[in-house]
């Protein structure tokens, strides 16, 4: 199991099944396989893929192994209709993400992921809410220390700020049929971003936003449009590629702030409280807190790339921004982000905020290039974020920011699941302490 590649007769006998067997697992999908060459058409097959089965095969006979490793990514754990990974591919309720990125916008998306109905309706815009409700109001002190901050770059914490605050105030938010728990995440997205938009400067009309919560995104413009408003003003061509982040944000199956804001949700408590969760899991820096890391990767990778890797490669640290276990051949979203970054900085270079960001986009892909030879790990979600942000002259927030407001979409998917699941997520511990004593 060594080799990458094995043979037919090797695959058979590691897993003890038939050649017909095999041909079924290959064509399930569960083992990739790829043409040697020459006259006999003979194929080798990927040993990752086998690996896995054969983990799959013994725990099968150790179910207490099994249970032990399915929270790591082990067996799947929860029965879910939003998100596929199948292939180094990522579906929402069967649409590819890609294609949803290239043809929609954000809202379109989120009411896909919130409504399995919204496929057969050709996907339309957030339906507006039937009755308008007073908009509970944030108490200036609050919304100010909201201001401060964004200001210092604690995004996570602001959006946790406001919405704790809110909560309370927001009594629909009580009601967890599923039409009002949609209604409930569009207020949610549309406060939160109104305080990712608080770090262009408040303008009165913003701050107004940000006081009044609970407003209806169908009466404003799009979740995009308003963030390039506020963070590009002069480029509304940016609204596209926003839209497209956010979307390739949105969702990414059972995650770890996914299934805390399941966790939450399963004992009944409100959307607020499971995204308040939810965000608390995102930060942390094996998860979208990564960014950050990213983000100064980057910057040391300016003055000098190899050395950047080279440090943390000496250190035993892993590169932040590269690899991923569910998708070893490089992960789809961030190839499109950076894709969408290189295209910008096409049409950008005129100026001399063009001619920086195309500088950066350089250092990128120099980085790319040393740590796909050293590691063989790719990029992922969190490189091609930061160097979208960089590459559009975005906010240094940006990235976390555009990562945690598209998540709130998933999250409130996974939210309206659990509560129709009606089901206390309560796993039993294997206990491997001191046995009792007399």
């Amino acid at each position: 199991m060594n080799t990458h590649y094995l043979t037919a007769d090797e695959v058979t006998t590691a897993l003890g099944i038939s050649k017909g067997t095999l041909y079924s697992y290959v064509s399930r999908g569960l083992i990739r396989s790829e043409e040697i060459g020459g006259k006999t058409r003979a194929k080798r097959y990927n040993g990752a893929d086998v690996q896995k089965l054969q983990q799959r095969q013994a725990q099968r006979k150790n179910p207490i192994q099994s249970a032990a490793t399915a929270l790591f990514f082990g067996d799947p754990v929860l029965e879910s209709a939003i998100t596929l990974i199948h292939e180094g591919e990522l579906y929402y309720r069967g649409y590819n993400t890609l294609q949803l990125a290239r043809e929609c916008h954000f809202e379109q998306v989120a009411a896909l992921l919130w409504d399995d109905t919204a496929a057969e309706a050709a996907m339309p815009l957030l339906p507006s809410p039937e009755n308008r409700q007073t908009s509970p109001l944030l108490a200036p002190p609050i919304a100010a220390t909201v201001r401060r901050l964004v200001a210092q770059g604690q995004i996570a914490e602001a959006f946790q700020m406001a919405l704790i605050t809110a909560a309370p105030l927001d009594l629909a938010a009580y009601q967890l049929a599923p039409n009002a728990v949609r209604q409930t995440g569009l207020r949610l997205l549309n406060l939160l971003t109104d305080v990712c938009a608080e770090a262009a400067g408040t303008s009165a009309a913003s701050v107004e936003r940000l006081e009044q919560v609970g407003g209806h995104l169908s009466s404003m413009q799009r979740i995009a449009q308003r963030l390039q408003q506020v963070w590009a003003p002069n480029r509304a061509t940016l609204a596209i590629v926003l839209d497209a982040a956010l979307i390739l944000c949105a969702d990414h199956e059972l995650n770890a702030s996914s299934f805390t804001a399941r966790c939450v949700a399963s004992t009944s408590a409100t959307p607020y409280a499971a995204v308040i969760a939810a965000l608390a899991a995102l930060q942390g820096y094996k998860h979208g807190g990564s960014t950050h890391e990213v983000t100064a990767l980057l910057s040391e990778a300016a003055r000098d790339p190899a050395r950047a890797v080279r440090e943390r490669l000496r250190q035993g640290k892993p590169i932040p921004g590269f690899g991923h276990r569910l998708y070893p051949q490089g992960d789809p979203r961030a190839k499109m982000l950076l894709a969408l970054a290189r295209d910008t900085a096409t049409h950008q270079a005129s100026d001399s905020r063009g001619l920086e960001n195309e500088t950066a986009l350089t250092t990128a892909d120099t980085l790319i290039d040393i740590t796909v030879q050293a590691t063989e790990n790719h990029p992922n979600l969190d490189f091609g974020l930061v160097v979208l942000a960089k590459a559009l002259g975005l906010p240094d927030h940006a990235p976390f920011s555009l990562f945690a407001l598209g998540r709130t979409a998933g999250w409130i998917g996974h939210i309206l699941e659990q509560y129709e699941l009606d089901r206390l997520i309560r796993p039993r511990a294997q206990y491997t302490g001191v046995q009792p004593r007399r």
